[in-house]
């Protein structure tokens, strides 16, 4: 199958996942769960240990096939987990996802990287991956809450990076940028919330 198409199936994937998250959204909200915190957490204890597990699970996908926007994922964490546990939950399926995502371009190369990775952002760093300071360059955009995080992992993974390098920099770096998406999340959802609470 030609990337194009790849692409194209994957823009139209998007478009359904967020059509099914605005569906929930409002079905949410009208069985009251976004007024009452009870009923979010009557609701998640119905699904017990799988409801983390499944989140999770999500986070991973949507780091290997872009599906939906991150922070979109980062926020829905925060709701329904609370700040620390959707902090938790968001860390463990984006550094799991960010894995498989180093794994996937050090064994199918410019072939996933072509699909996943914009000619801009391709454009923009790939003369920079052989250089000397790729590893601190890599670690610094990590750390920074606005870097096209897995562009950035797929296109590392050409690099000569070992994974031993990669896994500390993706285990230091992403808790600060979740952090400050969370955070951000949270009073975002609760300023909206008291807006169209009233």
């Amino acid at each position: 199958m030609k990337i194009r198409y790849i692409r194209l199936l994957i823009k139209i994937l998007s478009v359904i996942m967020l059509v099914l998250l605005g569906w929930l959204v409002v079905h949410l909200y009208r069985i009251g769960v976004f007024n009452d915190t009870d009923s979010l957490i009557k609701l998640l204890k119905k699904y017990g240990i799988w409801a983390p597990i499944l989140f999770v699970f999500v986070q991973i996908v949507q780091v290997v096939i872009p599906i939906l926007p991150g922070g979109v994922s980062l926020a829905a964490g925060v709701v329904m987990f609370g700040p620390w546990l959707g902090f938790l939950y968001n860390y463990i399926g984006i550094v799991l996802g960010s894995m498989i995502l180093f794994w996937l371009g050090r064994r199918y190369g410019r072939r996933v990287i072509d699909i996943f990775v914009s000619e801009d952002t391709l454009n923009k760093y790939m003369d920079r991956l052989d250089s000397k300071g790729w590893y601190w360059t890599f670690a610094l955009l990590i750390f920074s809450p606005v870097a096209p995080d897995d562009a950035l992992v797929l296109l590392t993974s050409l690099t000569k990076m070992t994974w031993h390098e990669f896994t500390i920099i993706i285990l230091a770096g992403k808790p600060l940028s979740i952090f400050i998406y969370s955070l951000g999340m949270l009073y975002g959802v609760n300023w909206l919330l008291r807006m169209f609470g009233h």
